[in-house]
């Protein structure tokens, strides 16, 4: 098991950029396939991306893809959303997520598949 914790949530105006960070504590994340999930007022949660274990794998869902970079820092323990370009209806509470992966190129893209997750941090984005 592993302990996520995120941060780097805010305020920011359309068309700005937020780096968020996830970082991990226990044991190596090198086996932990990890993802970036938000979730809306009133809407259920929605896979943005997901990352293998060695990070030469990455998933995007198709309304970040060339907005949203993820990457990750497995010598820190620590996961990264670069988000670029900022839209009004990117404004979620944003949570990373983990599961015990010993494939370590393979992304998992299944929500359910993932056996732990972080409190969030809230990004606002303003118009």
């Amino acid at each position: 098991q592993v302990q996520l914790v995120e941060s780097g949530g805010g305020l920011v105006q359309a068309g700005g950029s937020l780096r968020l960070s996830c970082a991990a504590s226990g044991r190596s994340i090198s086996t932990y396939a990890m993802a970036w999930v938000r979730q809306a007022p009133g809407k259920e949660r929605e896979f943005v991306g997901a990352i293998s274990g060695l990070g030469t794998s990455i998933y995007y869902s198709d309304f970040v893809k060339g907005r949203f970079t993820i990457y990750r820092d497995n010598a820190k323990k620590t996961l990264y959303l670069q988000m670029n370009r900022l839209k009004p209806e990117d404004t979620a509470a944003y949570y990373c997520a983990a599961v015990g992966m010993p494939n370590t190129q393979a992304v998992v893209t299944s929500l359910a598949t993932y056996t732990n997750w972080g409190q969030g941090t809230q990004v606002t984005v303003s118009s």
